[in-house]
């Protein structure tokens, strides 16, 4: 199907992608790398309340959030992509 995007293997990588900033922003929120514990403080207000932390724990929790968002954000484009791209 040229043209057309595999709609979960472009999904499954933005989740990875996802996963990998949030725990990757968490890890360096902890360590105090200037300017990342604000933004650290910024994802405690979209996912603290589904526990979400600055901390070890929350590196896990904020990477499966961080997957999830990736996956169905992306995903829903990918689908969009090829419902008006149709050929």
């Amino acid at each position: 199907m040229k043209g057309k995007l595999d709609v979960i293997h472009i999904a499954v990588a933005a989740g990875i992608y996802g996963a990998g900033c949030v725990a990757l922003v968490t890890i360096a929120a902890i360590l105090g790398i200037p300017g990342f514990p604000e933004f650290g403080r910024l994802l405690t207000g979209f996912y603290g309340f589904y526990g979400y932390s600055i901390s070890w724990i929350g590196v896990v929790i904020g990477a499966l959030w961080g997957f999830a968002e990736g996956f169905i954000h992306i995903g829903i484009f990918a689908l969009i992509y090829n419902a008006l791209f149709r050929k």
